[in-house]
């Protein structure tokens, strides 16, 4: 295994893999990646569990998005159990804006979606996100799609635990996204995350959800009783009940700097001009970290 945890200087020399939320880096120089021995398909309904169960264990943020299209990464070489070595989702993100914004003509949430989630194993050789990506890609743009909006976030992550916080997750600019070719737009606006001791955020929409008592509510509670919170009574107002259940397990909120966005058309149509403003890619200097 050439996977390690701690990036070499040239942090624009590495690939991010990814095994039950830790981190680690391939150097590109490696390669060993053959694609024949893989596959990517799109995984249909009665797999899509697979698909989230997989995320969930292995993305940093062990959550699952709004996703529309799942596209696994398959080793044909490995046993059917084992098989699935990674997931890159399109979805629908928490803002139209962030597609319309971007794609001035195409239609939200079918012609654009956003690329939500993209994961792979540790065992899998340097350089085969871009070759998954592009597959993706293609199967997404016969389903019609023909604009994909990518964020990477540049702010690390931690988590607690018996010995003190761990780092989860670095930080990445994006480096796939340029290998690709995507257009740089430039950063996110700031805002204050809620994060939680295990290194996952508790977004506003799901706490919104509890407080209004709105359908969505129960893995919103259940995730925090699973940190230690106690359960909620039958009749409890929402409201208070979640701040009580975030000073028990610990939630802190944080300031963050924004993500990094990109942005792409796929498909037969790809000579269009983005609505949005393109800027020079940001590199690994500027920002501390790669993806």
């Amino acid at each position: 295994m050439s996977a390690y945890e701690q990036p070499p200087l040239d942090l624009g020399a590495v690939c991010q893999r990814w095994k039950h939320r830790r981190h680690s880096w391939r150097p590109t120089s490696e390669g060993g990646f053959d694609p024949a021995r893989y596959r990517v398909r799109e995984m249909p309904n009665e797999l899509v569990h697979t698909a989230k169960a997989f995320v969930r264990a292995h993305h940093y943020s062990g959550s699952w998005p709004a996703v529309r299209f799942a596209y696994g990464l398959i080793d044909t070489a490995a046993p059917p159990e084992t098989s699935l070595v990674g997931v890159l989702t399109l979805g629908i993100p928490t803002q139209v804006a962030v597609l319309t914004s971007v794609f001035g003509r195409l239609t939200p949430y079918e012609e654009s979606l956003e690329l939500n989630r993209l994961v792979l194993l540790d065992e899998i050789p340097a350089n085969a996100e871009t070759w998954a990506q592009a597959c993706a890609f293609r199967l997404a743009a016969a389903r019609g799609v023909r604009g994909v909006v990518a964020h990477s976030d540049s702010e690390p992550r931690t988590r607690l635990t018996a010995h003190g916080p761990e780092t989860i997750f670095p930080g990445h600019y994006g480096t796939i996204y340029q290998a690709k070719g995507m257009d740089y737009l430039g950063k996110t606006r700031p805002r204050r995350l809620t994060m939680l001791p295990d290194g996952s955020v508790l977004h506003d929409r799901a706490m919104s959800k509890v407080r209004n008592g709105e359908r969505g509510r129960g893995g919103v509670e259940r995730r925090l009783v699973a940190l230690g919170a106690r359960p909620r009574d039958e009749g409890e107002p929402g409201r208070g009940w979640l701040e009580e259940a975030r000073q028990a397990v610990g939630a802190r909120v944080v300031a963050h700097g924004g993500n990094h966005k990109y942005a792409a058309y796929i498909g037969p149509r790809t000579g269009r001009r983005l609505t949005a403003t393109s800027y020079p890619y940001p590199k690994a200097d500027q920002v501390g970290a790669a993806a």
